[in-house]
């Protein structure tokens, strides 16, 4: 029988049960997905905690990658077989097989494997959005991504490079500096030893920076605002450090008159053309080598857990995956 992580109750790593499960077969609009690859993904410890609230008990997890063994009497655009991918609720991806709905899912073309795949749908379709509409990047414009050395920093840094733009980056660590210059960072700043705002503003001749990408949060966010060039943009995505206090608009977004957005990867991508037009774009750059993925862990389903643990504890230092 399947084995799938299943959540009861909001808590720590130690919450995440492995279990057996009953699959069955999909509904007329449905698949049903033997996962090859599993991707270990930060917003999987909000729903954990409780932070982002989802009715329990609850599968978790958001994307993987597999081949289909069943397709429902009304999916035309799968066959079985297919190799596909995924990054959207239901939740339910820290599983051996699984049905989902049909129309969250996209071809992974021959030349990407299921790990790459996983690796890269929600890192990568966040950076598209990121990039390409929340914030139009064009050449030679310079921007702030904080967490440079993790999953979403190491395809940005990438991505922007591509298309001719700098981005300096935080990291919370020395060690982690190398990780993020590697993969195509103008300036690397460590925040927990140096003001990042007095940095880039140096690095900027004090004119700062077009735009700030903030998955960071609490930590992170004024600092941010102080970085960004009058009507700079702050694109605040993610809450790794904490939520964000309220914002005091016309104390921290008046004085500079800023663009502050909260995007999210469900704004960008809601329906399925525009999701494997995202997916597309993604795979095209990697078997160009625009971007390349360099998976940092792999753990087993069985160390859910212990993957937790570790993603919490920044101690990844780029995507990381879960092998069924």
């Amino acid at each position: 029988m399947p084995k799938s992580v299943i959540l009861k109750k909001n808590g720590g790593p130690e919450v995440l049960e492995l279990q057996d499960v009953e699959v069955g077969s999909p509904g007329p609009n449905e698949i049903k997905v033997t996962n090859h690859a599993i991707g270990l993904n930060y917003i999987d410890t909000y729903h954990r905690s409780g932070l982002y609230p989802i009715k329990l008990p609850s599968g978790i997890g958001l994307e993987a990658a597999g081949k289909i063994e069943e397709v429902g009497s009304d999916v035309t655009e799968f066959n079985k077989g297919d190799n596909i991918a995924y990054a959207s609720v239901p939740l339910g991806a820290y599983a051996q097989q699984r049905i989902i709905p049909a129309k969250i899912a996209v071809k992974v073309p021959v030349g990407i494997s299921h790990e790459q795949a996983a690796a890269l749908m929600t890192k990568g379709l966040t950076t598209n959005y990121l990039i390409t509409k929340t914030y139009n990047l064009k050449a030679g414009e310079t921007v702030l991504f904080h967490a440079a050395a993790g999953g979403v920093g190491q395809i940005f840094a990438q991505w922007a490079n591509s298309i001719g733009a700098k981005v300096i980056g935080t990291v919370g660590s020395d060690e982690k500096i190398k990780i993020a210059e590697d993969n195509g960072y103008t300036h690397v700043i460590n925040y927990s030893k140096d003001d990042f705002s007095k940095e880039v503003m140096k690095i900027t001749k004090n004119e700062g920076v077009n735009a700030v990408f903030d998955g960071v949060g609490k930590k992170t966010f004024h600092q941010s605002l102080a970085c960004l060039k009058t009507r700079g943009m702050m694109v605040s995505f993610g809450n790794a450090s904490g939520p964000l206090d309220p914002v005091n608009v016309p104390k921290d977004i008046q004085p500079k008159g800023l663009y502050l957005t909260r995007p999210s990867i469900a704004q960008y991508f809601t329906n399925r053309k525009e999701l494997q037009a995202g997916a597309d774009s993604i795979f095209e750059k990697i078997k160009f080598g625009k971007i390349k993925i360099r998976i940092a862990q792999r753990y087993k389903l069985s160390d859910a857990k212990q993957a937790h643990s570790d993603l919490e504890g920044r101690k990844l230092i780029g995507p990381a995956i879960l092998i069924p």
